[in-house]
């Protein structure tokens, strides 16, 4: 794959044309029904539309970026680090949660490897990118180096040139790493101003001690560190993921390449976050697909300026909550395509026209 400069990236992004949003609502009010009446779905249409000029999508795809975290060693989470690789196994093999739901709505998905402590072989569907066997444990010094963070920028940067290249018109985002949360709570409470504890949840299901402790952990970690919150990539490098520099990339990416990108949850915000913080029209780009349990997800979606799709109680990641909120947008455009015009259809109109 082409590999591609950040700040060459964050500079082509331009705003979607207000214009192009207006027409497609003009289409959308002509048809026969109560104008609003399908409520946010004209939105999905509306946005998806006037940013990639289609009205209907041929590919879509669920980027699921894995990476392995030092700072599980102090104990943040409920699952050993070994469950980073064996659950890329499963995504391979077809048999996780975030494979049942894309076959659902007829999404790909393709895992991308920035950091699993475990050297894969190549294989069917894993892109590997591996920048390190995960990243160092930010309660002891920085995650990454600020080189390491604009390469895991720029390899998520060259996920959303895959879609370019290959007619994807919706990229959705996932994540998969052991002890994530963790730098994604680090994340959330730098960039949004929120206290530690007001952003930091249980993750994979850790109890109250555990809880205390990651919230402890955190607030070390943001104090000996120092993030630059006016500085994303050195938020992302003192407390954050390589996968979740993926995430961000790709969100990057897809703003600079007029791609819609369907964001996942608490991880994957993060990395959204990240990059609308880069460039304030990645938003335009961004649909939140749900909102997570996780206390900190509502921050970062406030913070982007997004309302969320769905609301399920879900707390998985992977991509799941993307999957499903991609089946909501491909079904705004059908309404799109078919609903007839009062004309066509030989309704009378109100007198809302």
């Amino acid at each position: 794959m082409k590999s591609f400069d950040l700040q060459s990236v964050i500079e082509s992004i331009r705003p979607v044309d207000p214009a192009s949003l207006a027409a497609v609502q003009k289409r959308i009010d002509s048809q026969a029904k109560p104008q609003g009446s399908l409520g946010r779905l004209e939105e999905f249409a509306r946005r998806f539309v006037a940013i990639t000029g289609r009205d209907q999508i041929r590919i879509k795809t669920v980027f699921t970026f894995a990476g392995d975290h030092g700072v599980t060693a102090e104990g943040v989470s409920a699952f050993p680090r070994e469950v980073t690789p064996q659950m890329v196994f499963n995504f391979l093999e077809g048999g996780a949660s975030i494979n049942a739901l894309a076959n659902q709505v007829g999404a790909d998905v393709r895992v991308v490897d920035m950091g699993v402590d475990h050297d894969f072989s190549p294989a069917e569907g894993l892109i590997l990118r591996k920048i390190g066997r995960g990243t160092a444990n930010f309660a002891k010094g920085p995650a990454m180096s600020r080189a390491d963070a604009i390469r895991s920028l720029e390899a998520g940067i060259e996920m959303a040139a895959f879609c370019k290249d290959n007619g994807i018109d919706l990229a959705g985002t996932g994540d998969m790493g052991i002890g994530n949360t963790t730098p994604s709570a680090a994340i959330a409470a730098c960039l949004t101003g929120r206290t530690v504890a007001e952003v930091t949840h249980r993750g994979t299901g850790i109890d109250d001690a555990a809880l205390a402790n990651k919230v402890r952990v955190i607030e070390a970690g943001l104090a000996l560190n120092a993030p630059d919150p006016n500085d994303p990539v050195d938020v992302l490098a003192k407390v954050g993921g390589f996968e979740i520099g993926g995430i961000a990339g790709l969100v990057l990416g897809c703003a600079a390449f007029g791609i819609p990108v369907v964001v996942d949850g608490f991880i994957s915000t993060a990395g959204a976050l990240l990059a609308s913080e880069l460039h304030p029209h990645v938003r335009d780009y961004v649909f939140a697909a749900h909102k997570s349990v996780e206390i900190g997800h509502g921050a970062m979606l406030e913070k982007i300026g997004q309302r969320p799709i769905l609301d399920l109680d879900m707390r998985l990641g992977e991509g799941t909550g993307g999957a499903l909120a991609m089946g909501l947008i491909e079904a705004s455009l059908r309404a799109l395509r078919e609903v007839k015009t009062f004309d066509a259809a030989g309704v009378t109109p109100g007198s809302e026209r």
